[in-house]
């Protein structure tokens, strides 16, 4: 699976979220919203995927169904944001949890 056109968004951490990622698959389909935390151990980040509302019931809007494609896509997102905060992200305030 090819994922390509990795763009993280930073924003003011808030509950452990700290951005979103949005990324395209097989050159064919964008996927974005995806919601990037600070894990509650502090021993890195986690992925959440879209979800929307209907009267009282949540629906996703979309997730990996194969352990293979949520791991292409966590080690891409992964990737690129290493390269965020390693590039800045630290001087807005959203420092990885293993860098003191």
């Amino acid at each position: 699976m090819q994922v390509s056109e990795v763009q993280i968004t930073l924003i003011k951490p808030k509950d452990g979220l700290i951005g979103f990622a949005s990324l395209v698959i097989g050159q064919a389909l964008f996927l974005g919203g995806i919601g990037i935390h600070r894990k509650l151990n502090g021993s890195g980040y986690r992925l959440t995927y879209p979800t929307r509302r209907s009267g009282e019931q949540n629906f996703n809007v979309f997730h990996p169904i194969t352990r293979e494609a949520g791991q292409a896509i966590e080690q891409a997102i992964f990737e690129k944001l290493n390269d965020v905060m390693n590039k800045g992200g630290r001087d807005a305030g959203y420092g990885r949890p293993d860098a003191a």
